[in-house]
């Protein structure tokens, strides 16, 4: 390693401005970390807390010693339901070729061919998967694309160091550690700019920019979980309780700028503490055109207007869930009150102390003084019914303001309905409701894969090898370089990307379709084009890569036909 060298005028100001640059959008977003903090407290059962008028969450504690303060967490099983019904929105992803020209042809189907070995090499449905949980509790979540030098197939040793072919890398950002240039821009678009900050350790810090850092110039520590660098506070860890000092640890804030007039491929500054560990090019062509851009997408569950930041339906669902807590726990003490009975005794008649400790068991003797009104109970009444009805109307409350009916959440019907056809409707109407969310996971999903296809074009530059599944489904290998998917990142999704328009739903037409004979020819018989736009239609992606080769043998056949009556 290096020792960083003494930082000069021009250095010492540009950290003291990306220092200065990033409180202000701490502050700025200081608003949102208590709602995020509460959102993921509920998720994870700690009910009882609250925001106080400082922004801070605190646990509120019991009125009285026996009250109950069981936790009935209908929250995470709606945020669960909705993830698994979100896991399943996100269809195939294929290159469009950009004209009907063989060449074009041929680069739009190698470049999804290659698209699709690496998603299954790097996870790419996990990744989706946990982001799109951070995005359900929190409101937002963004993607991070880079390129991993050190990733991918190992090529060689070169002067003691192991040379990596790269692959790209995806990182799931919370939140917590994206700062924007404007708390009001809906989107990453409309930001000119975005810092990335988030506490990594000072070893991976050294060994990641080959520097060896003064530590004494760190100064970042956490409080009641709160990253702190300069006096504002930075989330390290939802939900963490600790104080003091954190060892070996420092906020590392990247500043990434789109590009301008006088940077006309952007900047990237790193700042850690009061050390400038990168200033240069935005280092990645994730935009459009093969230009330099910001390589992060954000993926919101809910947009609110002139926000940056999403919104969740934890949110909406916070007051419910506190009054259901509250009427279920106190008609488990009216129960208690019921079972148990409350003794009214003449002071001075019993041993109260007794009575207290061990209470009337079963064949209990109970001496009490001669002359005094011997120890009674008190009656208890019964369960007022407005507890039941309120449960109720809590219960259809949820369903209402969070979208996850009870055919989503049990996979049982109402109790109302039997009809087919009506919860047919009622599942349909349950996708539809979750079908804006699942459109913002797809256009994420989307802007993944372009920007993935550009990194290939942009460092790909050596033939690289990887296994994808042919045309005929069996696995190949296929040599390529990053000019192959020079012109191919207009990614599309191969089947219907709405939930009412699923795979399912059109097989199920496409088969009712076939069953009544109405796609037979003349002579009662199914053509091969027909054939074809059935299988295209359910989704068979193997299938249909011998659309072409279908076409043209029709085409020949046709052709032939005609020499025959003409000869």
């Amino acid at each position: 390693m290096i020792k960083l060298k003494k930082h000069s005028q021009f250095e010492q100001d540009l950290i003291a401005q990306v220092k200065a640059d990033f409180k202000n959008r701490q502050a700025d977003r200081l608003r949102f970390e208590s709602q995020w903090r509460l959102n993921n407290n509920f998720y994870q059962g700690n009910q009882y807390s609250a925001l106080n008028v400082l922004g801070e969450i605190e646990n509120q504690g019991r009125d009285y010693y026996w009250q109950e303060r069981e936790v009935y967490n209908h929250i995470a099983s709606i945020v669960e339901t909705r993830l698994a019904r979100l896991s399943k929105s996100c269809p195939k992803l294929s290159v469009r070729a950009k004209s009907g020209s063989d060449s074009d042809t041929k680069i739009a189907r190698a470049a999804s061919k290659i698209l699709s070995a690496t998603l299954t090499k790097i996870d790419f449905d996990q990744i989706v998967s946990n982001a799109t949980q951070v995005s359900e509790i929190m409101g937002s979540v963004f993607y991070k694309i880079s390129w991993d030098k050190a990733g991918g197939k190992l090529l060689g040793v070169r002067n003691e160091k192991k040379v990596h072919e790269g692959e790209v890398r995806i990182d799931v950002c919370p939140p917590f550690e994206i700062f924007p240039d404007r708390i009001n821009a809906q989107s990453i678009a409309e930001c000119q700019s975005i810092i990335h900050a988030k506490a990594m350790p000072i070893s991976q810090i050294e060994k990641t920019f080959n520097i060896i850092i003064d530590e004494e110039k760190i100064d970042s520590f956490v409080y009641d979980g709160v990253v702190l660098s300069g006096g504002l506070g930075f989330l390290s860890a939802v939900g963490t309780k600790c104080r003091g000092q954190i060892k070996d640890h420092a906020v590392v804030i990247e500043r990434y700028t789109r590009p301008t007039q006088a940077h006309p491929n952007g900047t990237l500054e790193i700042v850690a503490g009061d050390n400038l560990l990168f200033f240069g090019d935005l280092p990645y062509k994730v935009g459009a055109d093969n230009s330099f851009d910001l390589p992060f997408i954000k993926q919101d569950s809910h947009t609110l207007p002139d926000c940056f930041f999403g919104t969740s339906v934890i949110e909406r669902v916070i007051p419910i869930q506190r009054a259901y807590n509250a009427v279920k726990n106190r008609k488990h003490e009216f129960m208690n009150r019921i079972a148990m009975g409350v003794l009214a005794v003449e002071d001075g008649s019993v041993d109260t102390d007794n009575l207290e400790s061990e209470g009337l068991s079963p064949g209990k003797i109970l001496v009490y003084r001669q002359g005094s009104t011997p120890p009674s109970f008190l009656n208890p009444g019964t369960i007022p019914s407005e507890f039941n009805k309120e449960e109720d109307r809590l219960i259809a409350e949820f369903i209402m303001v969070s979208g996850v009916s009870e055919i989503m959440r049990s996979s049982l019907a109402p109790n109302n309905v039997s009809s087919g056809v009506a919860l047919q409707l009622l599942s349909t109407q349950d996708d539809t409701r979750l079908s804006t969310t699942a459109d913002r996971v797809k256009a994420a999903v989307k802007g993944l894969a372009k920007a993935i296809l550009r990194l290939y074009r942009q460092f790909g530059t050596n033939l690289r090898l990887s296994s994808v599944v042919g045309d005929d489904g069996n696995v190949e290998q296929v040599h390529w370089k990053g000019s192959v998917v020079a012109n191919g990142d207009d990614v599309v999704f191969d089947t219907p990307t709405r939930a009412e328009d699923s795979i399912s739903a059109k097989r199920e037409m496409v088969f009712e379709l076939l069953k009544s004979g109405l796609l037979n020819d003349g002579d009662g018989k199914l053509s091969e084009q027909i054939r074809q736009a059935a299988l295209k239609e359910m989704g068979f992606g193997v299938w249909e890569s011998f659309g072409e080769e279908l076409e043209k043998g029709i085409k020949d056949k046709k052709e032939q036909k005609k020499e025959k009556i003409s000869g």
